[in-house]
C-alpha cells in the first residue's frame, strides 16, 4: 500500500513537471516560466537586450510587473536594428522619456489576448482584427497564410516569430519589427 501511495506521488510529480515544462517556452536561449512575470522573463532572453533596457530607461519595469493582465509584442534585438541609425540611442537619452514610453506602450495591449484569441478576432473581423493599445494607439492583427501580422498606424508590419509566451502577469508574442504609431 506505501508503495502504490509512492508511485501515485511520482506519478502527481511528473504530471506537474511535464505541465509546467509543456507551457515553458525558449526566447533568446532562456527558458519563459509561466509563473513569472514579464520583466523576470524579458530580463533573461538575450533576444530582447535592448528591450530591457529601453523599459528600464522609460521607468515601465514597475508597470510591467504589475497584476496586469498585459499582452505584449515584444520586439527583438534585431528588430530595434531595423530602425534608422541612431534612433535607439535617441530614445534612451533621459530627455527623450514620454516618447519612449510612448513607443513601449504601443506594444502593449491591456488583457491576455493568446494566439487563438487574436486569430479568432482576425476570423471574427473578416481577415482583420483592431485593437487599442495601452499608449491609446491602434493596432490591426491579420494572417498572411499560418503568421500572424500586426499593422502599425504608420502601415509598418510586424510578424509574430513566436506567440504565447505565458506570464504569470500576462502573454508576450515574440515581433521581427517595431511598431510605430503616429
Amino acid at each position: 500500500m506505501k508503495t502504490s501511495k509512492f508511485f501515485a506521488a511520482v506519478i502527481v510529480l511528473l504530471l506537474t513537471v511535464g505541465a509546467v515544462s509543456a507551457q515553458t517556452k525558449m526566447v533568446g536561449g532562456a527558458a519563459m516560466y509561466p509563473n513569472k512575470n514579464i520583466i523576470e522573463n524579458a530580463v533573461n532572453s538575450k533576444d530582447h537586450t535592448t528591450l530591457v533596457a529601453a523599459v528600464k530607461a522609460a521607468g515601465l519595469v514597475e508597470t510591467l510587473q504589475g497584476k496586469g493582465p498585459f499582452t505584449v509584442f515584444a520586439p527583438t534585438n534585431e528588430a530595434f536594428d531595423k530602425l534608422p541609425k541612431g534612433t535607439v540611442e535617441t530614445l534612451l537619452k533621459p530627455e527623450n522619456k514620454k516618447m519612449l514610453q510612448g513607443v513601449l506602450t504601443y506594444h502593449v495591449v491591456a488583457g491576455k489576448w493568446s494566439a487563438a484569441d487574436v486569430m479568432s478576432a482576425i476570423k471574427k473581423g473578416k481577415g482583420t482584427a483592431e485593437v487599442t493599445t495601452v499608449q491609446g494607439g491602434k493596432l490591426w492583427f491579420m494572417m498572411d497564410g499560418k503568421d500572424v501580422w500586426i499593422k502599425d498606424e504608420k502601415g509598418g508590419k510586424a510578424k509574430v516569430t513566436i506567440a504565447d509566451v505565458n506570464q504569470s502577469n500576462g502573454v508576450i508574442h515574440v515581433i521581427d519589427t517595431v511598431l510605430m504609431h503616429k
